[in-house]
């Protein structure tokens, strides 16, 4: 089986479609079509379904899909060492990031990183946290951006603490208090940031065993914060987020002052290829300059 074989069915996977697989590949669509027909009778089963919606992948695709990955990921490790070894760098990295990351860190990170590794592609996946570690679980990206819990099945580095803010319309009665606790929260009606997984304000108000108004869950930053800004209520947000709206709407720091920290997630890192430790060292370098 030939690795371009398994870079076009990932690539189907993460598209979602031959059309778009084949734009991403610059090869025409008939040629996608061929290899995966092809790779499907070496497998011996169907690896795709094909439907008005789209492409879907099938339990047994999702069983060869891993290793598909895997093998993509140590051929990509092997030529990144090979070009070191001659003296260039190259390679490409994939990177799952969350909305406040893609916003404060990334336009930054990003400008440095191509001004001193112009051969190194870099790739975004955005989403919530429960789809970052979905994809790092299934291979389809070296490193996340993630808010660390306690326990987590992924080596990590801690990389900042983000406190988390009370914030509230500027003519609210706690708008000009030093702190709010969560007794006080619990008098007011709340709008719930509904992540995607266990998110941070989640376990902050099950740490306090608290029983919040909640009378909105929202899932968009910018959402959440329209609406208190128009007076329906207030909310917890990390104070990155809320960075270039603090005119828009009063913050105040929350009692004890709860945080959660921002770090890299990874499967490994003693098997990261050279383009991603690049990646981090920029990041690492280039955050004092943020804060």
């Amino acid at each position: 089986m030939s690795l371009i074989k398994y870079e076009i069915f990932n690539t189907i996977v993460e598209y979602g479609s031959l059309t778009k697989a084949a734009e991403a590949l610059n090869i025409t669509q008939s040629a996608v079509s061929h290899a995966i027909a092809s790779l499907e009778k070496e497998c011996g089963f169907p690896l795709l379904t094909r439907g008005r919606s789209g492409v879907r992948i099938t339990v047994e695709g999702e069983r060869v899909l891993g290793y598909t990955r895997e093998i993509l990921r140590w051929t990509e490790l092997m030529n990144q060492e090979i070009s070191l070894i001659r003296g260039a760098e190259v390679g490409t990295v994939r990177i799952g990031t969350f909305a406040s990351v893609s916003t404060q860190w990334l336009p930054g990170i990003l400008t440095q990183f191509r001004l001193r590794h112009p051969g190194i592609e870099i790739k975004l996946w955005e989403g919530d946290y429960a789809e970052i570690e979905g994809w790092l679980a299934g291979g389809a990206i070296d490193l996340g951006f993630l808010s660390l819990g306690e326990t987590t099945p992924y080596e990590t580095i801690p990389l900042q603490k983000d406190r988390m803010m009370c914030i509230l319309p500027l003519d609210h009665p706690l708008a000009h208090n030093t702190s709010v606790s969560f007794d006080v929260l619990q008098e007011q009606p709340f709008i719930l940031p509904k992540w995607g997984g266990d998110n941070e304000i989640e376990r902050l108000i099950r740490m306090h065993a608290v029983k919040l108004n909640v009378i909105y869950e929202v899932a968009e930053d910018q959402a959440i914060m329209a609406m208190v800004r128009n007076g329906l209520g207030i909310s917890l947000l990390p104070e990155m987020v809320v960075q270039g709206h603090t005119d828009e709407f009063a913050l105040v720091p929350i009692t004890g002052e709860p945080y959660r920290t921002i770090g890299i997630a990874c499967t490994s890192l003693g098997n990261l290829a050279p383009a991603s430790r690049r990646f981090i060292e920029t990041v690492q370098e280039w955050l004092p300059q943020f804060n």
